[in-house]
């Protein structure tokens, strides 16, 4: 596919529910019409009754999972972004809070990270959809470790085999990629040009017998909509590439410069990290989303800045929030 030619669907509204984070705050209010907490929406859908007999609050862990509901001329697509790091976490928490996962038509992977697909292989089995397409990136399949202050190398999970996630099926690309009839974008591989966000230099893989640094992340891809009257709304896993990368290949790549919303993984936390939030809030004040939901492996350092300076567009994700756009 040309990535600078891609007509992006415009779809009526989208979902999306955070169904692994990091963080759970059932208590704090949200004042947004947009975005409401797990137990009111889940009383909406699907009564007080169900509520007394079967819901249960999610839970947080250290990884990340959203389920998407795109809506256009009159069509539902499901679209499944990363699984998580735990085997069960996903599949758990939508049992939990009253989501079926057997009508999810696609998964896409943000990249080749343990806690963005602990949870795939029961996901799979759960959907059990033939031919369900998984969309990789193939250096998701590199055996891959990080670095330690002292040197060492700690070894990361191994990535699945086509064999473990059947009847599921890998498609592998590096362009964009289209899913749910066009109205959902995976990114493919996103150029970097902002001269603050230089990937995860600590990462390794291992190759011809020895650990070499790989500390671009080739593989890290977000997710794309267009929503009707509103613009961009950008989902990213990790932002290994940069948030703000992530943000101008998304305008690149569809034509479109309005940004609605932003949401996902930014990784602003670590010390190495922690020097680009100042240039990162420069570059999100002039791209001007209207929500902004900064989670996983952002850091309590980022996101308590990105709440000070974008008051007005940032929510505190929690598990268990709805994104209604």
């Amino acid at each position: 596919m040309d990535s600078n030619n891609i007509s992006l669907r415009e779809v009526d509204s989208v979902e999306i529910v955070s169904l692994v984070d990091n963080s759970v705050d059932f208590a704090s209010s949200v004042g947004r019409r947009d975005v409401e907490q797990v137990r009111k929406w889940v009383t909406k859908r699907l009564g007080e009754e169900w509520i007394k007999k079967h819901f249960q609050y999610p839970f947080a862990e250290h990884g990340f999972s959203i389920l998407i509901r795109t809506f256009a001329d009159e069509k539902t697509h499901y679209t499944l972004f990363d699984t998580g790091l735990g085997r069960t976490s996903v599949v758990d928490n939508a049992k939990r809070i009253g989501l079926d996962l057997t009508q999810v038509e696609a998964i896409a992977l943000s990249h080749g990270h343990y806690d963005h697909f602990g949870g795939l292989q029961k996901v799979v089995k759960v959907i059990n959809r033939k031919d369900l397409p998984i969309v990789v990136h193939e250096d998701m399949f590199k055996t891959r470790g990080v670095a330690n202050p002292d040197g060492s190398i700690r070894k990361y999970p191994n990535f699945p085999k086509e064999d473990q996630v059947k009847p599921a099926k890998f498609v592998k690309t590096k362009q964009p990629y289209p899913l749910a009839e066009n109205t959902v974008l995976v990114t493919g591989e996103i150029p970097r040009k902002t001269d603050f966000e230089k990937g995860y230099p600590q990462q390794r893989v291992f190759i011809n017998g020895q650990w070499q640094p790989d500390p671009w992340v080739w593989d890290d891809r977000a997710l794309v909509i267009n929503v009707k009257h509103r613009g961009l709304i950008i989902l990213s896993g990790c932002a290994h590439a940069g948030i703000i990368n992530t943000t101008l290949y998304a305008q690149q790549i569809t034509g479109i410069t309005r940004v609605h919303a932003i949401l996902g993984g930014f990784h602003l936390a670590g010390k190495e990290y922690e020097p680009r939030i100042n240039q990162t809030l420069k570059e999100l004040k002039r791209i001007n989303p209207k929500l902004v939901a900064p989670s996983h492996c952002t850091g309590w350092r980022g996101i308590y800045a990105i709440a000070k300076t974008m008051p007005n567009a940032f929510v505190c994700n929690s598990v268990g929030n709805l994104y209604k756009l």
